[in-house]
């Protein structure tokens, strides 16, 4: 039986596949988007009971529709953002298959495009777009051996407080995910610590602006890729509550017990990195230049903004930072659950194709990949660092729109069947 046989096939309907659609859409290209399990489907099942966009509604959407349930300064809760898209994919006619998995892709031998295995059969395509986004594997480095504490799992299965044996628990990284998982265990009556590395700390909002309108105009979303080992920013801030700046002193006030980067562990021991107070003080600095940067533009440009000198002022470090544990024994502090908010890898496994670098990672430029017809899109940095944000994703897709267009331009010379348009699947 032969194949089905489309322009473009999209793997994954999450905010970066939806995107993809709307700009393939709009330039009449067919195409046909393939998502294993829902439209969104990570907002709902892999994410915490209370989790909340980090931006701000007017800016954490596309910009064809606004959120209709949400304050324009609000932040939407995981279950809104998730029926945004699939309400956006309706709007724009999204040809989105559901509950269909992508197994394998190959390039044809002797024939343009690629063969796309899935559960449900296999389809021709010329081009395919990988919009599986950055979250795909949970990472957890192996420090802890399993059975050392009751529970051990990663932010991306951590629902609620209620989820964990009784017990103290550690938390281990110190971005959004870690801080609000954090906080959320502290005030739930639990003893806490938490693991902090590296990160940037922007403030939640200063001057009456918040930190995206910040970032915004002050070009830091369209800063350039950095450099191989960059690619991932730590962002410690938060939407919960209404929104407020991750401060790692008000934590440690409120009784978190902030220890250093894990380290090692031996016979219920675990070890951390002596690092605590140059982390927050690393955060520190970035915190203050923001605020440096924004004053500057505030001045230059004459804008009446009210002042906020206390913004500057950050306090005395807390104990644990000046005198900082460098070794916890889990069951003496009775630690029974350990939350690992320490990121994912990629999985790329199903792409047989040429578009790898020598570690793995995919290897393009602005999503368009060294594999001619294959692309990435949702990637932290793909373009610049907004392009894992929902709106920064958006603009990504457009690139790759185009680009694909393009390439059917150029496929589409000297073709008789089709004069002026997408050339017919399998024309040389």
């Amino acid at each position: 039986m032969p194949s089905e046989e489309t322009e473009v096939v999209v793997v994954g309907a999450g905010q970066a596949g939806v995107a993809m659609s709307e700009h393939l859409g709009a330039h009449g290209v067919p195409h046909i988007v393939l998502e294993r399990h829902r439209v969104a489907e990570r907002w709902r099942s892999e994410r915490w009971d209370s989790l909340v966009a980090n931006g701000p509604a007017w800016h954490d959407r596309f910009p064809g529709m606004e959120f209709s349930d949400v304050a324009p300064d609000a932040f939407a809760s995981k279950e809104q953002v998730a029926d945004y898209f699939v309400t956006y994919a309706e709007k724009i006619g999204a040809p989105i298959r559901c509950g269909v998995e992508v197994t394998e892709v190959r390039r044809h031998t002797g024939r343009p495009g690629f063969r796309v295995e899935t559960s449900e059969g296999s389809l021709d395509a010329r081009f395919v777009v990988a919009a599986t986004g950055p979250f795909q594997r949970p990472v957890i480095p192996p420090i802890v051996p399993d059975g050392a504490v009751p529970v051990q799992l990663h932010s991306s299965g951590y629902r609620n407080p209620e989820q964990l044996p009784e017990g103290a628990v550690l938390v281990v990284g110190a971005g959004s995910s870690g801080v609000q998982i954090a906080d959320e265990l502290r005030r739930s009556g639990r003893r806490v610590f938490l693991s902090v590395g590296p990160h940037d700390r922007p403030p939640r909002e200063y001057r009456g602006r918040d930190f995206c309108w910040w970032l915004g105009v002050l070009g830091i979303w369209d800063a350039e890729t950095p450099p191989r080992g960059a690619e991932h920013v730590t962002i410690a801030v938060s939407g919960a509550r209404g929104g407020h700046t991750v401060d790692f002193r008000a934590l440690a006030a409120t009784g978190i017990e902030l220890v250093g980067m894990a380290a090692s562990y031996d016979d219920g021991v675990l070890r951390f990195a002596p690092d605590l107070a140059a982390n927050i003080a690393l955060g520190d600095g970035k915190y203050l230049a923001f605020l440096r940067a924004a004053d500057e533009y505030i001045e230059r440009n004459g804008l009446d903004f009210p002042e906020e000198p206390e913004a500057h002022v950050l306090g005395p470090d807390p104990e644990c930072a000046t005198r900082p544990r460098l070794e916890l024994d889990l069951a003496g502090a009775g630690v029974t659950s350990i939350v690992w908010a320490t990121g994912f890898a990629t999985d790329y496994s199903w792409l047989q194709v040429d578009a790898f670098d020598e570690n793995g990672r995919p290897n393009h430029r602005r999503g368009v990949s060294s594999e001619p017809g294959v692309y990435f899109l949702g990637l932290p940095w793909l373009s610049r660092r907004g392009s894992s944000f929902i709106w920064g994703v958006w603009h990504d897709a457009r690139y790759v729109a185009d680009h694909i267009t393009t390439q059917q331009g150029y496929l589409a010379y000297g073709t008789t069947d089709r004069p002026g348009g997408a050339p017919a699947f399998g024309k040389n």
